[in-house]
C-alpha cells in the first residue's frame, strides 16, 4: 500500500501525543484526558514571569496555568483546531519555528566568521566585466572572449586599456577598471572570495557572478578603516557653466572662513548647504566606511582627527566642506553577526547552511530513489521521443514508486502533479526536470520528517511550538465565547445595562441625537424635510438618507458632555456657532435632547461592553472548571522550579 508524506493533521495530533508516548518527561496534569507536562509549565512560568514586574509564585500561577489549558480544551472541544483556516495558520507558524533546526549550524557559524575575518581588510581591486545575460548573448561565448583578453594581459597588454575597450562596467571608461579599495560584504559572494583570496598583483581566473564574467586584479591590501561619522556643507556644481562654478567656490570659501572664525557648523549646514537629504540635520550624514562615498570624500573623512573641519574639498558633486564628528573600527564578531547573516541572505552562502543540513537530513531518514523504476519512467519518455500530455497523464495515474524518504513511498504520479507536458522540450530536458523534481519531493519529505521528530526530540521547539498552537486555539475560542460575543449580543448588553444601571451615572447631563450634514444649505432643507415627513427607524437612518441624497448628506450619531464637542455645544448647550470648513458646513439636529443619566447600552457601550465581557469571562471560567476538571499531581509540581 502507498504511503503519503505525514500531513499536517497527523502532524497536529502527533504533538498532542508526543508526552503520552515515547516521552520521559514527567506529567504535571491531565485536562480532559490531554497530558501536560512539567517542562511545558516550567518553560510557561518562566516565560510569564520574565515579563512581569512582581514575579509569581509557582502556586500563584498554577490556577491561571489551568485556566489557561482549560481554555485550550474548550477550543479543541469545539472543533477549532479541525478548522482550514487554524490549521493553515499554524502550519506557517510552525513552518517558521523550525527554519533554525533545519540549518547547519557549524556551516554558518564558517561563512560568519569568514566574512569576518575579510571585514577586518581591505583590498584594492581593479575589474574588467563583459555581460553572462540578454537576449544576443551567447554566455559561453563571452566567457571565451574573456579568457582570451586575460592571456593577452598576462602576456603584457595593459590592465586599464584593455578595461576601457572592452569592459560592459560603465565606470572602466574613466577608471581603467579600477574599482579602489572593496570592504566585505557590499559584493556578490563569489566576487568577494575571489578578491580576498588572491595575493597582491595577481589576476584570476575567469569567473561567473549574477552580474556577468569578470577577470579581477589585486593591486593592494590594507587593515579596514572602520566607518567614520560626519556631517558637511555642499556647495552643488553638477552641470554649471564654468562661471557658475567659480561663484560656487568662492561661496565655499566664504563659508570656510566663518567656521574656522568659530561660526556654528550645523546652523550653517542647515541654512547654506545644498544637499537636501543631509541639510535638515545640520548636514549630518549617517555612518559610512569604504567604498560608500565618492573616493575624494571618504579619503579626506578618513584622514580628519575627531572634531577636525576639513579645507574645501571638490568631488564630482560639488565642493565640500567636512567636519568629522567620530570614528570606530570594526565592531566585535556578536555584534556583527545579525548583518552579516542578513547581507548573505539572499545570495549562495546563505543557502549552504540549509543544503547541508538537507544533505544530513536524506542521509538520517534513508531518502534514496528507487533507480530502476525511475529508469522505467525514463525509458517511456524515450521511446515516445518526448513527454505529452497523453504520457503526463499515464503517469498521473500510476502508483509506481520512484523513491523514498523517511519511510514514506514517493509515487511517479506525485512527482508529475508539478509537471507541465512539453512536448517540444528535449528528451534530455525532460530527465532533468524529472530529476530535480523528484530532488525537491525527497527535500519536501525530509524536512516534514524533521519537523515531526524535533517536536519529540527537542524539548525547547515543542513547548514553543505548543505555545503557538494554543495561543491560535485560545484567541479564537476567547473571541467566540468573550469579545466578538459582547459586542455582537445586543439584548445580551441591554440585560446586563438594565441590571447595573447604577453603575453607569454621569455628573453632568450630555447631549444625545443625531447631526444631519449636508454639502449645501438647499439639499440641508431637503434633507430635513424629507425625515419630517418620514418615520424612519434608528438602524436605517445612514441607508435611507444615502438611497435619496447620494454622496450630499451624511449622519453621524452623537452623545457628548458640554466642552466635548464644539457641534453639540452650539446645538445642545447654548454655545457659540463654530466656524465649519469644506464639504460638510451645513447641518442640523435630529431626535437631540439632553439627558441627566445613559437610557440605553448605547450610551455606554465602550464601558457596558467591557463590563459584559468580563461577566461573560467569569462565567466561562466557571463552567470550564466544572466541564474540565484539572487532574495535578502534587508530587510533580513539587519539582517544578
Amino acid at each position: 500500500m502507498k504511503k503519503s508524506i505525514l500531513s499536517l493533521a497527523l502532524a497536529l495530533a502527533s504533538i498532542g501525543m508526543i508526552q503520552a508516548k515515547g516521552s520521559s518527561e514527567p506529567v504535571l496534569m491531565t485536562i480532559n484526558g490531554k497530558p501536560v507536562t512539567l517542562s511545558e509549565f516550567e518553560y510557561l512560568y518562566h516565560k510569564n514571569n520574565s515579563q512581569q514586574i512582581t514575579p509569581q509564585s509557582i502556586n500563584e500561577y498554577l490556577d491561571m496555568f489551568v485556566t489557561y489549558k482549560q481554555k485550550v480544551a474548550d477550543a479543541e472541544a469545539e472543533g477549532i483546531d479541525k478548522t482550514d483556516a487554524f490549521q493553515n495558520e499554524f502550519d506557517g507558524y510552525r513552518r517558521e519555528l523550525a527554519e533554525p533546526y533545519l540549518r547547519n549550524q557549524e556551516v554558518e557559524d564558517s561563512i560568519v566568521n569568514a566574512i569576518y575575518e575579510h571585514m577586518k581588510e581591505e583590498v584594492d581591486v581593479s575589474h574588467i566585466m563583459l555581460s553572462n545575460h540578454g537576449q544576443d548573448i551567447d554566455t559561453e561565448e563571452q566567457r571565451a572572449r574573456l579568457d582570451s583578453i586575460r592571456t593577452a594581459i598576462l602576456g603584457g597588454a595593459d590592465f586599464a586599456e584593455m578595461a576601457r575597450r572592452f569592459s560592459v562596467d560603465r565606470s572602466a571608461a574613466r577608471n581603467g577598471g579600477h574599482m579602489g579599495y572593496m570592504s566585505a560584504g557590499r559584493y556578490p559572494a563569489t566576487f568577494e572570495e575571489m578578491a580576498y583570496s588572491l595575493p597582491v598583483g595577481s589576476l584570476s581566473e575567469v569567473f561567473e557572478t549574477p552580474f556577468g564574467w569578470h577577470i579581477l586584479k589585486v593591486n593592494g591590501r590594507r587593515p579596514a578603516q572602520g566607518m567614520v561619522l560626519v556631517e558637511h556643507i555642499l556647495k552643488l556644481t553638477q552641470g554649471l557653466s564654468p562661471d557658475e562654478v567659480a561663484i560656487k567656490k568662492a561661496q565655499i570659501d566664504s563659508i570656510a572662513t566663518l567656521v574656522a572664525n568659530g561660526a556654528d557648523f550645523e546652523a550653517i549646514a542647515t541654512a547654506e548647504s545644498e544637499d537636501p537629504g543631509s541639510k535638515r540635520n545640520g548636514g549630518k550624514l549617517n555612518w559610512f566606511g569604504t567604498g560608500q562615498m565618492v573616493p575624494e570624500f571618504e579619503a579626506a573623512s578618513f584622514a580628519l582627527k575627531n572634531g577636525e573641519v576639513s579645507a574645501p574639498i571638490q568631488t564630482s558633486y560639488g565642493y565640500h566642506i567636512i567636519k568629522r564628528l567620530d570614528w570606530k573600527g570594526v565592531e566585535p564578531l556578536e555584534t556583527m553577526r545579525p548583518m552579516i547573516k542578513n547581507a548573505i541572505a539572499n545570495d549562495e552562502r546563505g543557502q549552504l547552511p540549509r543544503k547541508r543540513r538537507i544533505a544530513e537530513l536524506r542521509k538520517k531518514y534513508n531518502a534514496h530513489v528507487k533507480d530502476r523504476n525511475l529508469e522505467t519512467v525514463k525509458s517511456e519518455i524515450k521511446a515516445a521521443g518526448k513527454l505529452d500530455t497523453t504520457l503526463v497523464n499515464k503517469f498521473l495515474a500510476s502508483d509506481l514508486v520512484v523513491a523514498n524518504a523517511a519511510g514514506n513511498d514517493i509515487t511517479i504520479s506525485e512527482i508529475m502533479a508539478d509537471v507541465t507536458a512539453d512536448p517540444s522540450a528535449s528528451v534530455e530536458s525532460n530527465f532533468e526536470i524529472l530529476d530535480t523534481k523528484i530532488y525537491q519531493a525527497i527535500n519536501r519529505a525530509v524536512i516534514e520528517a524533521e519537523r515531526q521528530q524535533l517536536a519529540v526530540e527537542n524539548p525547547d521547539y515543542r513547548n514553543l511550538l505548543n505555545e503557538y498552537r494554543d495561543g491560535i486555539l485560545l484567541f479564537e475560542v476567547a473571541d467566540r465565547k468573550v469579545w466578538s460575543k459582547a459586542k455582537q449580543d445586543k439584548e445580551g448588553l441591554e440585560r446586563f445595562f438594565e441590571a447595573n444601571r447604577d453603575k453607569y451615572r454621569w455628573e453632568a447631563p450630555k447631549y444625545k441625537g443625531y447631526v444631519v450634514f449636508a454639502t449645501s444649505d438647499s439639499i440641508m432643507n431637503q434633507a430635513r424635510n424629507f425625515l419630517n415627513k418620514n418615520n424612519i427607524s434608528p438602524d436605517s437612518l445612514s441607508t435611507e438618507l444615502r438611497k435619496e441624497f447620494g454622496k450630499s448628506v451624511k449622519i453621524e450619531k452623537v452623545i457628548a458632555a458640554k466642552g466635548e464637542n464644539a457641534i453639540t455645544d452650539y446645538l445642545g448647550f447654548g454655545g457659540i456657532k463654530p466656524e465649519t470648513k469644506g464639504k460638510w458646513s451645513h447641518y442640523f439636529p435630529y431626535r437631540d435632547k439632553l439627558i441627566e443619566a445613559p437610557e440605553e447600552a448605547a450610551d455606554v457601550r465602550g464601558a457596558v461592553t467591557g463590563d459584559y465581557q468580563t461577566e461573560l469571562e467569569e462565567k466561562w471560567v466557571s463552567e470550564l472548571k466544572k466541564k474540565y476538571p484539572a487532574k495535578i499531581k502534587k508530587k510533580v509540581l513539587k519539582q517544578a522550579k
